[in-house]
């Protein structure tokens, strides 16, 4: 396994298992995907990087958020804490050292952490591979 391929700039279009987000699905039912691509969204609404999720309104919806996790990780976050009238669910690295986690999300939101290391898939450049850090479930309950 090649651990440098997530966090290299390959591609950082990670898409969540299937399974994983069939469970989170069934007990949310999510009507938003805000950061997908044309062919790997898993919600009826959703945005792709050009339509820029992170400038609509998210209000309304029950959001599924995989974000890229790359250096724009911080922003996503952030999006998810600061919008209003939205449930937001995002399924991120497990960084508890970074500022992101302890201005957004420490105290401010429920925290899952997942056992294990997800298996991610990148149709991008072809590739299968379990992240090299542990992953969690945060949700923002904001009806």
């Amino acid at each position: 396994m090649n651990t440098d391929l997530m966090f290299s700039s390959l591609s950082n279009e990670w898409e969540t298992p299937p399974d994983l987000f069939k469970k989170l699905d069934d007990e949310f039912h999510f009507t938003l995907d805000p950061c997908c691509t044309h062919e790997n969204h898993l919600c009826p609404t959703y945005y792709t990087k050009e339509d820029d999720g992170l400038s609509k309104d998210w209000s309304g919806h029950i959001v599924y958020v995989n974000p890229p996790y790359g250096r724009e990780i911080g922003k996503w976050v952030k999006k998810c804490h600061d919008e209003k009238g939205a449930v937001c669910v995002m399924c991120i690295p497990a960084r508890t050292d970074t500022r992101w986690f302890h201005e957004y999300i420490y105290g401010k939101a429920e925290i899952r952490f997942l056992r294990g290391r997800i298996k991610f898939k990148n149709r991008a450049i072809n590739k299968v591979n379990s992240a090299p850090f542990p992953s969690m479930i945060v949700i923002y309950h904001r009806f």
